[in-house]
């Protein structure tokens, strides 16, 4: 039996009321004291281009700190590692263009024990970007919950029907993503004066996914509810916290929904989205790991800092036993 009482050392999140749900999915992965490879599940990272590979590591080597067991798609030692796919001017016919996404789509229905897809695109190639599509189709059939960041948006945006209805979809927009997708979907400019609304609003109106608008205050909906993180992080802000995020995020909200289904019933938790948890969760850890990073490195504080400090930032969360 698990309690949902959270320690005093549990950091503080403005959403009280989703802390000792928190720090209860994130001890579930832990509780049995087991750490046998891929008892924590693997995330699928798709990521980068020949000029940039940095996206991807910063995603899959965060979640991998959390505690996945395996990350496909980036580069380290500990990382699985998959070659690029082709951009779309190395495919030269129509053939050639159908058989790689043939390829794509049956490398990802065999990856046994995958909780999470996680796309982190940071190249507007359209190969790519078809190629990508039916892999988000693909993770959506097999209920596989995906969170979309970087260029993943960009698709997203001209097409919201890969996501429309895809309640085990997140997105990451930043302020220029969320731009784009406000005027997509409402057909109208951003409104700070009423950013939970719109937010709410936005999400009701794609209808399924949850979205998490990064700012100054992480805002989090998934179009029946607003939460929001607002944990003060670092003063610098250093490119690739993003993508420590959308790895954090993807395990998180993974996790949370294999807990949620197992104890629905007995603590009478139908009512709550694992998307948005494992959002708050992610973002909590961000925030928090680079706020120790900064007390450390200050205006020096890179990406890699941060990410130094997910373990220490994850044990204001929940406290190793």
């Amino acid at each position: 039996m698990y309690s949902f009482n959270a320690p005093a050392s549990v950091i503080e999140i403005s959403c009280w009321k989703w802390r000792s749900r928190i720090f209860f999915f994130i001890e579930y992965p832990f509780a049995n004291h087991r750490d046998e490879q891929d008892s924590t599940g693997k995330i699928a990272v798709i990521g980068g281009c020949r000029e940039y590979t940095g996206a991807p590591y910063f995603a899959a080597i965060s979640a991998l700190k959390i505690r996945c067991c395996s990350s496909y798609k980036s580069y380290s030692p500990e990382l699985i590692v998959h070659p690029v796919l082709e951009e779309s001017y190395s495919v030269r016919d129509e053939e050639k263009h159908l058989s790689v996404l043939r390829f794509l789509v049956k490398s990802t229905s065999g990856w046994k024990g995958l909780i999470a897809l996680l796309l982190v695109l940071v190249l507007e190639d359209p190969f790519l970007l078809d190629c990508v599509g039916e892999i988000m189709r693909q993770a959506r059939e097999s209920k596989i919950p995906t969170v979309i960041d970087g260029d993943g948006l960009f698709l997203v945006t001209n097409n919201l029907d890969l996501v429309k209805g895809n309640t085990l979809a997140i997105l990451t927009p930043n302020i220029n993503e969320y731009k784009r997708l406000v005027e997509k979907a409402l057909g109208c400019e951003i409104n700070d004066q009423d950013a939970s609304q719109q937010l709410a609003s936005l999400a009701s109106q794609i209808g399924g996914p949850t979205i998490l608008r990064k700012g100054k205050t992480d805002l989090i909906s998934d179009g029946l509810t607003v939460d929001e993180v607002d944990i003060f992080g670092s003063p610098r802000r250093c490119g690739g916290q993003g993508d420590i995020l959308s790895g954090s995020v993807a395990v998180f909200s993974s996790w949370a929904r294999q807990r949620l289904t197992l104890v629905e019933e007995s603590y009478k938790l139908s009512n709550v989205n694992p998307m948005v948890l494992g959002s708050i969760a992610g973002s909590a850890l961000l925030r928090k790991a680079a706020s120790l990073a900064y007390a450390n490195k200050k205006r020096s504080t890179l990406t890699t800092d941060i990410i130094d400090y997910l373990g220490r930032s994850l044990e204001h969360i929940c406290p190793a036993s």
